[in-house]
């Protein structure tokens, strides 16, 4: 379980508590927690049990209405009110770069086609765009009643890493478009440290080949045993 996912799930139920599991993941799943936190909403049932476990919550009873599943509801124990309270600080006071795929990708970009890849920035950008004016229409319909206001907060930190891309984008969509960077169909890129070991590794073959060659020169031919006199 990360760190993200116990401090939400330790966070919803000291709100809301005593609270049913089933309650803390339409919670979640309402905030949006699997887009921008990755706590799969499938998660959080098991993350419950795992941390009641832990002795960071407590099970206070058990409901079941009808033929629906039983409901197990849950509150913070002491230990699990302080854990919840150092994730909170550890989390605010300790900067940590994001996860992101696109990382990974662009250091991959040797293998796709320059116009691709400008294609794909241009797509972002369209994507980005839409995404920022529906975070702000969503922003601006926060009342403080249904929705906390600090979430407003959250949403904005979120469009401003997603819209920091936007210039990002730019600049780089400019520098493929003036012919820098490897990509697909051009000379693939060696460090130094590879191309010298490469050079001595064919040199080396080289002497290896002339020394055998050298040595298979100076070998002796073995002279012919005479032939035996037949006796008569």
């Amino acid at each position: 379980m990360s760190s993200t996912t116990r401090l939400l799930v330790l966070g919803v139920v000291r709100i809301f508590q005593p609270v049913h599991g089933y309650d803390v993941r339409r919670e979640l799943i309402s905030w949006h927690a699997e887009e921008w936190a990755n706590v799969a909403p499938g998660s959080i049932y098991n993350a419950l049990k795992s941390l009641a476990r832990d002795g960071l919550l407590e099970v206070v009873g058990t409901k079941q209405v009808g033929g629906r599943p039983e409901r197990t509801a849950y509150k913070l124990t002491l230990k699990g009110e302080h854990e919840c309270n150092e994730l909170i600080r550890d989390t605010l006071w300790q900067v940590r770069i994001p996860a992101d795929p696109l990382i990974a990708a662009i250091s991959m970009m040797s293998f796709i086609d320059r116009s691709e890849l400008i294609k794909a920035l241009d797509a972002r950008a369209a994507m980005i765009d839409g995404m920022l004016a529906h975070s702000q229409i969503v922003i601006d319909a926060i009342d403080g009643v249904e929705t906390p206001e600090h979430v407003r907060e959250m949403m904005r930190l979120i469009n401003a890493r997603v819209a920091a891309e936007l210039a990002w984008g730019k600049a780089f969509k400019q520098a493929l478009q003036a012919g820098h960077y490897r990509t697909l169909g051009d000379k693939a890129w060696m460090p130094q440290l590879a191309k010298k070991a490469k050079k001595l590794g064919a040199a080396k073959e080289r002497y290896g080949a002339a020394r055998d060659t050298k040595r298979a020169a100076k070998i002796p031919r073995k002279a012919k045993p005479a032939a035996r006199k037949s006796k008569r």
